[in-house]
């Protein structure tokens, strides 16, 4: 009995779990997933900090109608100086400079007459802590600066070098196996004779497990022969998640749901009401890991990854899906099937909206070259016209 996709994904989700979690260094974090919630070590900026190359004073000479400071000491970033100024002196100090505790505004250099050792200050208005950054005003020590649940990105790891944090509590990584199925598949390395095909399934799901920068620690090609893929799928079991593509269809050498209920895989459903990918299987191994038996199409293995396997890989790294955007398409769609229907599309900018891309059915190999995502024809709707809007999802 099919189910519907949104269906199949919320019961594939609710079997999502944590991989566990591991400490890495920094410099491997990029594009991890944070598994904790990071705090200040301190205040930032630690101290008053120059925002400007220019000049430091206390701001009650100026009030008290001084404009002319002789400069008593030069202060670098990464220098403390202990010297207190008096009545008509002033710091030249520089931008990132701990201002000292005699001085509460900077003046910008460009704002003053500068000679050989003193300044005449050339604006009217002043106010305390101009051009200081204040202790504290950016983080509180002990606050509360990244949440778990984030995938690190460039702003982050600058947060993370920041505070001096060298060792990041992540997501860990599933294992994961892959295998293609079918005497007609053939490795790259080997010539093909007219009725063999090159595999392409393998390397499609690889390069969609690279946006989490899942590997696959198995990797093979398997004819339809029951005995060889039981041998193979049984000694993958201990891996957290297995991608099978080919032989879950109803052809006599269909063979992937019998082998996989008889190493133990429980089926948790079997064919979806889409197109392409109705043939689409997952089950539940004695280790609590999950198996997805895609169609061999190429259309429709990247089709089910994109509905069934990201989102379960996101649900168990604790990130928030990626939303369906509502884009109007620029020309007409006509209804094929009775199902929800998987279509790729490019963007256009002017005017904007949707344009199909070549789409020769769901063996074909240059579908989705150009395409930018997935637009949604829904059961429920008959030919669409131009100007529809639909469902879109980016790859």
């Amino acid at each position: 009995m099919m189910i519907p996709f949104k269906e199949a994904q919320e019961i594939i989700n609710l079997h999502a779990n944590s991989f566990g979690e591991e400490l890495i260094e920094i410099d491997n974090c990029f594009g991890r997933v944070l598994a904790e919630n990071i705090q200040a070590d301190r205040d930032y900026p630690p101290f008053n900090r120059s925002a400007m190359d220019g000049f430091a004073i206390n701001v009650v000479d100026f009030e008290n109608g001084i404009n002319n400071f002789k400069i008593a000491e030069d202060v670098f970033a990464g220098q403390v100086s202990n010297y207190i100024i008096k009545e008509k002196e002033c710091y030249k100090i520089m931008t990132g400079a701990p201002v000292p505790e005699s001085a509460n505004v900077v003046i910008r250099r460009e704002d003053t007459e500068e000679t050989s050792d003193s300044i005449i200050i050339k604006i009217q208005s002043l106010k305390k802590y101009q051009n200081i950054s204040i202790k504290g005003e950016d983080i509180k020590s002990n606050e509360i600066i990244l949440k778990s649940g984030q995938v690190c990105n460039h702003s982050i790891l600058t947060a993370l070098a920041s505070i001096g944090k060298r060792l990041i509590k992540v997501q860990k990584l599933p294992t994961v196996a892959i295998f293609s199925t079918g005497n007609e598949i053939k490795p790259l390395n080997q010539d093909v004779l007219p009725y063999q095909i090159h595999d392409s399934n393998s390397y499609t799901i690889e390069a969609m497990l690279r946006q989490f920068l899942i590997k696959p620690t198995i990797k093979n090609i398997l004819p339809d022969d029951e005995e060889i893929l039981f041998q193979y799928l049984k000694n993958a079991l201990d891996c957290n998640i297995i991608i099978i593509s080919g032989g879950v269809s109803a052809g006599d050498a269909d063979f992937i749901p019998n082998v996989l209920e008889k190493i133990g895989v429980k089926k948790i459903f079997h064919k979806v009401a889409i197109k392409p990918g109705k043939p689409f299987w997952c089950g539940k191994m004695p280790n609590g890991g999950l198996v997805f038996a895609l169609p061999g199409n190429p259309m429709s293995c990247q089709v089910c990854f994109k509905l069934f396997i990201e989102p379960y890989l996101i649900e168990c790294f604790g990130l928030s899906q990626k939303p369906i955007f509502k884009i109007s398409l620029l020309e007409q769609k006509l209804k094929k099937v009775k199902l929800d229907e998987f279509f790729p599309c490019y963007i256009q900018s002017n005017p904007y909206g949707l344009l199909q891309t070549k789409f020769n059915g769901s063996g074909g190999i240059t579908s989705t070259l150009d395409s930018h995502g997935l637009a949604i024809h829904k059961t429920k709707d008959e030919n669409l016209e131009a100007g529809f809007e639909v469902d879109f999802l980016l790859w």
